[in-house]
């Protein structure tokens, strides 16, 4: 995969889109290799796939860096909480998965609201799709949870007293990101498993038709 082709709302979608239910690298490898790219080509083509590849590492350590600067304010780390889940919602698989088990906690009390909680079907035409199918939580659409708890968190966030130490803690775990993504050296593995990422996105793409 040429990663220097790829734009950034290619890599926007295929990180919304992946399956984020892989556990992280291991830190082995994680902190294995590090070298300075030798151009602009080289550091823009690392930074994408390193994103891409190591995206399980980056959430937990963004989570991590952003939960040590309020160890003193359990408010604020239920913020970061939340704040984690309203993001992680933007994810197609994250949100599947996270409605699937709702659901059939839901089952084994009541049958009858589970039910309620189960997407709308979409339409099929000739036996396709009509359309896309949007992605819904316990039988909502995603929107309303991401606004919910994104909301619910910026009114824990004020509350905390802790907007100001949020952002020198994002901007942080940002800059530790990219610096990361940026002169860590993309090895085979990651290359060969974005590939097959990437064939089997392809793959359940087409199965769908």
């Amino acid at each position: 995969m040429d990663w220097g082709n790829v734009t950034a709302e290619d890599l926007i979608d295929a990180l919304r889109e992946v399956d984020w239910s892989s556990p992280p690298r291991p830190l082995s490898e994680f902190f294995s290799r590090f070298t300075v790219p030798r151009s602009y080509a080289k550091w823009n083509s690392r930074l994408k796939c390193n994103l891409y590849y190591y995206r399980t590492n980056y959430f937990i350590m963004i989570v991590l860096i952003l939960g040590m600067g309020f160890l003193r304010r359990p408010v604020a780390i239920l913020a970061a909480i939340l704040t984690a889940l309203s993001i992680a919602f933007l994810n197609d698989s994250f949100a599947g998965t996270f409605s699937e088990k709702v659901t059939r906690t839901v089952r084994q009390f009541s049958p009858h609201l589970a039910a309620k909680m189960r997407p709308p079907l979409t339409p099929v035409i000739r036996g396709r799709p009509s359309a896309k199918r949007a992605i819904h939580i316990c039988g909502r659409p995603r929107w309303v949870f991401v606004f919910i708890f994104s909301s619910v968190s910026f009114i824990l966030w004020y509350v905390s007293c802790g907007l100001f130490t949020v952002l020198w803690a994002l901007a942080i775990a940002l800059l530790a990101t990219i610096l990361h993504a940026s002169f860590r050296t993309p090895n085979l593995k990651a290359r060969l498993n974005t590939f097959r990422e990437e064939f089997r996105a392809v793959w359940r793409n087409y199965s769908e038709l």
